[in-house]
């Protein structure tokens, strides 16, 4: 705020507002708004905000108003001698000048104040910034062996798949090879389930089976039963046991006698 500057701020250190309508001057040269001015100076003791100074006369406190009327100016330093006139000047301007010269300070107060808060952010900022290019250069490290440790993993991977495959080959041809084996077996041992062919007693006329399992059954068609067979539970043995009956049954000769 320079001199030429029309406008004060009040010096309450939590309002710093611009100055209109009505102010509260004292004493000690410090000017404080309608509201905190009020609110400031209806206590008692009456001391300044700004300074703490004591305010106890008539006229240590003055509300003023800011933009007086024509009229005001006018009759306010009528009647008064020139000297008294500018003393009341001069002192007025003093009272501006030490407003300008005091809002400079706090100007200044504010400014080194925010450059050490400033200077001791930027401190921090180096330390945090520090601190993480540590921990920056711990985890790129820990990258780099976590990176080695799954390329090792990578390379047994692709041994024990490259294993895995050569035993799948391995039990698909013991598989194939056991296979053959189980169907050779079975076929021998169907072949050796097989009965036997028959042959015919001459002497006696008795057909019997050379298998020792079952023996033919005589089984009756009836009352023209003059023809009877061998019957057998499976079927291979009754073909082959009548592929091989007597002769005499050939010629339509009954080869049991009728009861």
């Amino acid at each position: 705020m320079s001199i030429c500057d029309d406008t004060l701020l009040c010096n309450f250190s939590k309002c710093r507002t611009k100055l209109s309508g009505f102010a509260w001057v004292t004493a000690c040269s410090h000017v404080f708004c309608d509201q905190h001015g009020s609110g400031e100076f209806s206590r008692s003791p009456v001391t300044c905000p700004a300074c703490s100074s004591a305010l106890s006369g008539k006229l240590d406190i003055v509300r003023t108003e800011l933009s007086p009327s024509e009229e005001y100016k006018a009759m306010v330093l009528a009647g008064l001698r020139p000297d008294i006139v500018l003393d009341i000047s001069a002192r007025a301007l003093a009272f501006w000048s030490y407003q300008v010269h005091q809002e400079h300070m706090y100007q200044e107060y504010s400014l080194s104040r925010a450059e050490a808060q400033l200077k001791q952010m930027e401190k921090v900022l180096t330390q945090q910034n520090q601190s993480r290019e540590l921990e920056l250069t711990a985890m790129r490290g820990e990258i780099a062996s976590l990176k080695k440790v799954m390329e090792e993993y990578k390379r047994k991977y692709s041994d024990v798949s490259e294993r895995l495959m050569e035993r799948n080959r391995q039990y698909q041809k013991l598989q194939g090879l056991y296979d053959s084996l189980r169907l050779r077996n079975m076929v021998v041992g169907e072949r050796d389930t097989l009965p036997r062919p028959g042959h015919h007693d001459f002497n006696t006329g008795m057909a019997r089976q050379a298998t020792p399992q079952r023996s033919p059954q005589f089984l009756s068609m009836g009352y023209d039963g003059d023809s009877r067979f061998f019957s057998c539970l499976e079927a291979d043995g009754a073909k082959t046991f009548f592929q091989f009956s007597s002769p005499t049954r050939e010629r339509g000769q009954p080869f049991m006698k009728k009861h």
